[in-house]
């Protein structure tokens, strides 16, 4: 009974036995477990096929070193003595020690094999083969040294052009710091692309200039399309208009990444267009000039009138104050009018620079106003709408008058028998799909729009209307600037034009479009009071020189008239001696250009070197800078001025 059981239990194991090594055999990985004395206790057939290793070593028994001498005899280990090799490996099996490696077959074969302890001594191994998976990482990984080069290649010809085009180009991202910048616009900002790499904007171009780049920059980011312009002094201490273009770099899916810059030299293209602009500008001068003239003789009308009649009822008898009042009004507010008018004719047609400041546009376009009504013949009907609630745009105020004014003068022009001319200025609010044409942003903006009621504009001149030097005028009449410059200086105050024909085609309509900044409280224009100012000095002796005679005598009673000591210099040379001589001259009044001798700047130059303690004010009846560069700290009077500011000014020198 007791060997029936044991035959049984034996028949039972060698049964388990097969069927685990018919499952080792459905493995796809080798497989292999040696006990203690390092003796073979199962393998699977994969094993073998891997490996090439003959059918006797399938024996179960099989030692360890029986399989390492099929692969060190067939030069799988290399060259070296085949015992050596064989009893180091075996020397390591016995530790019983996890392992993992992967050894390359002299036929190229790569095998992956790990192995395990087993509890009670010997261990298990898995063997895979990884040749195909190494040959794939290979590839990809020569692919990927390929392609780095390739790239490397690709950076270094964009780092190449980009370096050696005739811009400086940078990619910002959010921060904003720089992600790359060329070499030209790392050095415009004293930098190398390499040190430039990974700062902020503002650390880079400063903080004055970052203010105005900062909001430019934040619209880039935000998805808008941006353009502007900022100066700055290079190392040669030129002065160097750039021109910037900011284009967000979107995804597919709408977000912002960061921008790319490119900016550009636009020095010439500034002096070119303010050439032009200078052109357009005296051809309008010339043409206000004509209309001004009829003022000028009516001023003139008014002061040659009052002044005649003064004198005639002088010569009759003594007058009371109120009678010499009656004539002395209109002479002063006549000779105000006037030099309001010359500071306005000669600020628009001087221009200066170009220069985007905030702008209150009621108060500007009373400015242009002044200038516009005086120019059109009295059959033009002129009006004016102004908001009750001001408007600020930033625009430059001369170019915004240029444009007023060009403007005016294309409605004359366009209704030689007379008819009404419109200008009204009001605030309008864009919306998504008018934006949309206008190419502009959705917000608000300040709309100034001109109408006329002349014939109107062809299909073809409305195509034309601001092309440069497009005129439907004949030949001579006009430069073909004037629409052009109008809306080059809508655009670059970030708005736009667009011109139409009225609805009946009885005129034509332009509108100007601005977008606003604030809104703020709107003063009156100051205009020159000519009122007399109450005495304020103590007798304290002032010289004036002035070449003019008649000037120079009231300019001496108007001194002593508010209470101080005068004495009347012959020129600036009698001017030093006197200031040399007399230790309690206080201060000097003194014209710059002087026909011979010293001119006032020389002069005042002269007494401060000499003597401290001197207070000095230079006249001038130029609205343009004079040949010699007026110091900073010294007061100048615009004539014509008025006691009141004679009377400030003198005060100002001698607290």
């Amino acid at each position: 009974m007791t060997n029936s059981r044991r035959v049984s239990d034996c028949t039972t194991e060698v049964s388990q036995l097969d069927l685990l090594q018919a499952s080792l055999d459905h493995i796809n990985q080798g497989f292999s477990v040696f006990d203690a004395d390092l003796r073979l206790v199962a393998a699977n057939s994969i094993l073998f096929e891997m490996l090439d290793f003959p059918d006797r070593l399938q024996a179960r028994g099989t030692h360890l070193s029986e399989f390492l001498r099929v692969n060190a005899e067939r030069g799988e280990y290399g060259d070296g003595d085949i015992e050596a090799q064989i009893s180091r490996r075996v020397e390591r099996a016995a530790r019983f020690e996890p392992h993992a490696f992967e050894r390359k077959r002299p036929s190229g074969q790569i095998i992956s094999i790990r192995g395990g302890p087993l509890p009670n001594g010997g261990f298990v191994t898995t063997y895979t083969d990884v040749t195909r998976e190494r040959q794939h990482q290979q590839q990809l990984e020569r692919t990927v040294q390929e392609r780095t080069r390739a790239l490397q290649q690709s950076e270094d010809w964009l780092r190449l052009v980009t370096d050696n085009i005739p811009a400086l180009v940078c990619y910002i991202a959010p921060g904003p710091v720089y992600r790359f910048a060329n070499a030209p616009y790392a050095v415009w900002f004293d930098h190398t692309p390499a040190s430039i790499m990974g700062k902020s904007v503002e650390t880079v171009v400063g903080t004055d200039l970052f203010a105005r780049m900062g909001p430019i920059i934040e619209k880039a980011l935000s998805g808008q399309v941006v353009n502007f312009e900022y100066a700055r002094t290079n190392r040669k201490g030129e002065h160097i208009t750039m021109r910037s273009t900011l284009v967000p770099d979107r995804t597919a899916d709408g977000r912002c990444l960061g921008c790319f810059v490119l900016s550009i030299d636009a020095s010439e293209q500034k002096e070119s267009e303010n050439r032009l602009l200078q052109s357009q500008r005296m051809e309008a001068v010339g043409q206000l000039t004509g209309g001004l003239s009829h003022d000028f003789n009516n001023l003139l009308s008014i002061i040659i009138g009052n002044g005649l009649s003064l004198n005639r009822k002088a010569a009759q008898g003594p007058l009371a104050h109120d009678e010499v009042e009656r004539y002395t009004r209109p002479i002063l507010q006549a000779a105000n009018r006037g030099a309001d008018l010359t500071k306005r004719l000669l600020a628009f047609a001087r221009g200066g620079s170009q220069e985007h400041q905030p702008t209150q546009l009621c108060r500007a376009l009373q400015h242009a106003q002044q200038l516009v009504e005086g120019s059109l013949p009295k059959a033009i009907k002129v009006q004016f709408n102004l908001p009750a609630d001001p408007l600020m745009a930033a625009v430059d105020p001369t170019l915004f008058d240029n444009a007023v004014v060009n403007l005016a003068l294309n409605t004359r022009d366009a209704m030689p028998g007379g008819g009404a001319l419109t200008v009204t200025l009001s605030a309008v609010n864009l919306s998504g799909e008018t934006a949309k044409v206008l190419n502009l942003p959705v917000g608000d903006y300040a709309e100034l729009e001109v109408l006329d009621e002349g014939a109107g504009l062809s299909d073809g001149a409305l195509k034309q209307a601001f092309e440069p030097f497009f005129t439907t005028k004949t030949f001579g009449n006009s430069s073909g600037l004037g629409l052009s410059m109008v809306y080059g200086f809508a655009k670059q105050a970030g708005g736009t034009v667009r011109i139409s024909n009225r609805e009946d085609r009885s005129g034509a309509r332009v509108q100007i479009l601005l977008p606003i900044l604030a809104k703020t409280t709107d003063q009156p224009l100051p205009r020159p009071t000519g009122t007399t100012a109450r005495r304020v000095g103590h007798g304290e002796l002032i010289i004036i020189v002035e070449d003019e005679p008649d000037l120079a005598a009231i300019l001496t009673e108007q001194v002593s008239a508010l209470g101080f000591s005068a004495i009347l210099a012959e020129d600036g040379r009698d001017a030093l001696e006197l200031v040399r001589t007399l230790p309690e001259v206080r201060g000097l009044l003194s014209d710059i250009i002087m026909p011979e001798g010293l001119n006032g700047i020389e002069l005042a130059n002269q007494i401060a070197n000499e003597k401290s303690g001197i207070g000095i004010i230079l006249m001038t009846g130029y609205n343009t800078e004079t040949p010699v560069e007026i110091p900073r700290d010294l007061r100048i009077l615009r004539k014509p001025f008025d006691e009141a500011t004679l009377s400030s000014a003198l005060l100002e020198i001698l607290s």
